[in-house]
């Protein structure tokens, strides 16, 4: 089923023509629950990967003994679906709750060393075919594949993320693994997806803000102030929306999307250059919390209007940091480069 994006709520062109100049797009990937194959774009589905290939796995030091059986998570996921799907919605039963408590229960993995390797969970595969935006990898290759760590306890905080990114020519992969090795337990549950089929669909969008020329991203600033104002000035009781906003309805959607421009808006924007030779990265993916909020529900699909983002706009189960977004950067010089990446 396809998903399509409104119309913006208005021609952001036309108050400020100079943003012509730095229109791109970037492909909504519109995860939806599925049942995927390893032929297919997916997040939290069956990898096309070969059998004598490694698995990717974490061997940094931290903590991988103590957590939640991936089976349990998502046992727990299809009770709590189960009881929201029931009309009209009166919670969980006695039996439920019951159920969900032990299923949330933690356990430990006995002898786990600090450095043990841990398997990464396949997050998700993008074959060039289907992803409009997708940046090229390396020559030759066709399939993008993302993992992560179940953990977040790396990085100079140690309580960041650990991704891992490859590319690969799909038709080399004769002899697809059947059966991918799964961490015991995992830190968190937002790291455990949910199998989703994509929907791709290429949508008009202009960069964050504080990146535009300063003279320009200070009339937009105005500009929003002044529809601020005007809706602070409106008597009360009145209904009315909640002014546009640049960076809520006009510019970046949310939701998962590939290539495009990245969103700053928990920090203030930062280089994000490659570590290797120093070239600005670009955005090659983003692995959003959600599909849309209350902030951003004007980007909701208009198959989807109506329905109720506690449920409908979290397909994937994905959290990433702080119920916020995961931006995912390639070197343009050369994508056999490493990734970086921003949680904002």
């Amino acid at each position: 089923m396809t998903r399509t994006t409104p119309p913006r709520p208005l021609d952001v062109e036309a108050l400020f023509p100079e943003l012509a100049a730095h229109r791109g797009t970037t492909t909504r990937l519109h995860p939806r629950p599925g049942r995927p194959g390893v032929s297919d774009s997916s997040v939290g589905g069956p990898l096309l990967w070969p059998a004598d290939e490694p698995w990717p796995v974490c061997t940094e030091a931290h903590e991988r003994g103590r957590g939640r059986r991936p089976a349990d998570i998502r046992r727990g996921r299809e009770v709590m679906a189960a009881a929201h799907a029931r009309t009209p919605y009166e919670g969980l039963t006695e039996e439920e709750r019951r159920i969900v408590g032990e299923l949330e229960r933690e356990h430990r993995v006995t002898g786990a060393g600090e450095t043990d390797p841990v398997p990464m969970i396949g997050l998700a595969q993008l074959y060039a075919k289907d992803v409009p935006d997708l940046p090229a990898g390396p020559a030759g290759t066709d399939l993008l594949q993302v993992f992560w760590c179940p953990f977040d306890a790396h990085g100079p905080t140690g309580h960041g993320m650990s991704l891992d990114v490859r590319w690969r020519r799909a038709s080399e992969v004769t002899d697809p693994l059947t059966t991918p090795p799964v961490p015991e337990v995992v830190g968190y549950e937002g790291y455990v997806p949910e199998p989703c089929v994509l929907h791709p669909e290429q949508v008009a969008t202009y960069p964050f803000a504080g990146l535009l020329p300063e003279e320009l991203c200070e009339r937009i600033h105005a500009w929003e102030e002044a529809l601020e104002e005007e809706a602070e000035e409106r008597e009360d009781g009145e209904e009315e929306d909640d002014p546009v906003g640049y960076q809520y309805d006009l510019s970046i959607p949310p939701g998962w999307r590939a290539g495009g421009y990245a969103s700053w808006h928990a920090t203030d924007p930062y280089a994000m250059d490659c570590a290797t030779c120093a070239t600005p990265m670009d955005l090659l993916l983003t692995v959003d919390s959600s599909e849309w909020d209350g902030g951003s529900g004007s980007w909701t699909p208009l198959e989807e209007q109506g329905l109720h983002p506690s449920v409908a706009a979290l397909p994937t189960a994905v959290v990433a940091g702080n119920h916020g977004e995961l931006n995912v950067f390639a070197c343009p010089a050369d994508p056999g480069h490493p990734a970086r990446w921003s949680v904002q």
